[in-house]
């Protein structure tokens, strides 16, 4: 029988991410001695307090239906946790929780985008972006940057990219593939430019607690009603709290927006599991000790990695001041990012990402989420690769 498949889902790319991850788990699971810079997941475990906290819902029969955006008591942490480490107010019912943070940049890009709208996307991006305003029928306006600008977005391009049907632009700072981090005026400056054209920000923030060498995070929204206005935060516990397989995500709207994310959200996934979110209330409404230790432990690979990769001929690398990943330039070597990390993978058994996925090919992505003996002995391994080719 021949199938007819919409065209919203035929012109998408599967996750590169997902499938080397998958690859790289399949040949360890054949006893091959791989590392797997690819997948961006933290290394440590969820603290034992979270654990702890799911457990109880479990055993309490906390195990039905919530309501589809959250329960009461998570939601009103999230809206706390904005209020004390942002400074911005939002009520609970202006917090949607969802089934991970992917689920809550989808979510906010089928609500507010459809046929003929243009989404501004800054290149290198997130792979999931892209693919997600096309499900909407949307256009992905795609911004390039490069290292020379740290990967950052100016406004003159910003301001040059709107038109008419621009409807959104997505800010993701820190950034996943570059661990760039934009300055307080760099993100005052963008925002200015949205509330000006009337643009809504979709701003990731999923990596806010990840930043280094006594950099902050700036929210968008914090600057002016205006801003806050014309801003949609979409946030998880995955990075923060190393819950990535929890599933919890959430976001914050203005309360039109949200309340249409509700109704979404009620016709699709309904509520995110019910302990899960149990386990949420107590991570962000618990100790927070943990992330000092694992910011150490990130500062301390970064800094090893960086100066790695820079000493490997033909590679150079900017470093991150937020997230978990480095974004080297291979393009001195001659092969493609695929070519490149397809070749590594098969011949040194180290699987790194491509940086073709988020729009950049002249570069790979390299995971620091991982052991500092498994960063040293991937390192040897791709240096000893690139010096086959120079």
């Amino acid at each position: 029988m021949q199938y007819k498949i919409s065209h919203r889902a035929s012109c998408l790319s599967p996750s590169l991410t997902l499938a080397i991850d998958s690859k790289a788990k399949q040949m360890k699971a054949e006893g091959l001695d791989v590392v797997g810079f690819g997948a961006g997941e933290p290394d440590f475990d969820t603290p034992q307090h979270i654990k702890d906290a799911a457990i109880k819902a479990i055993a309490d029969g906390f195990t039905k239906y919530t309501p589809s955006s959250g329960i009461p008591e998570l939601r009103q942490a999230i809206a706390d946790k904005f209020k004390r480490d942002n400074g911005l107010t939002y009520k609970p019912s202006q917090v949607i929780v969802s089934c991970g943070g992917k689920h809550s940049c989808y979510n906010v890009i089928l609500a507010t985008c459809e046929e003929g709208d243009e989404v501004i996307i800054p290149a290198p991006y997130w792979l999931s972006y892209p693919e997600m305003v096309k499900l909407a029928s949307a256009t992905p306006v795609i911004l390039n940057t490069s290292d020379k600008t740290e990967f950052k977005v100016t406004p003159d391009q910003l301001r040059t990219a709107i038109t008419p049907r621009t409807r959104l632009f997505i800010l993701n700072s820190p950034s996943n593939p570059t661990g760039s981090l934009y300055s307080r005026e760099e993100i005052q400056a963008l925002g200015d430019i949205c509330v000006e054209k009337g643009v809504l920000i979709m701003s990731d923030e999923i990596y806010e607690k990840l930043v280094y060498d006594g950099a902050a995070h700036t929210s968008v929204a914090a600057f002016s009603q205006s801003h806050y206005d014309h801003t949609i935060i979409v946030h998880g516990m995955a990075k923060a709290y190393s819950m990535t397989g929890w599933r919890l995500g959430y976001l914050a709207a203005p309360e039109p927006i949200a309340k249409v994310i509700d109704a979404i959200q009620s016709h699709s996934t309904s509520n995110p599991t019910s302990f899960a979110q149990k386990g949420g209330v107590a991570a962000l409404n618990g100790p927070q000790d943990h992330l000092q230790t694992w910011l150490a432990e990130y500062t301390k690979r970064r800094s090893y990695a960086h100066q790695r990769l820079n000493s490997i001929p033909g590679v150079s690398c900017v470093n991150a001041k937020g997230a978990f990943y480095l974004f080297p330039n291979i393009s001195r070597l001659g092969l493609s990012s695929s070519d490149f990390c397809a070749r590594l993978l098969e011949q040194e058994k180290v699987a790194a990402v491509p940086g073709v996925a988020f729009g950049a090919d002249e570069y790979l992505r390299i995971s620091y989420a991982t052991s500092m003996a498994n960063i040293e002995k991937g390192l040897d391994r791709i240096e000893r690769f690139a010096k086959t080719l120079t």
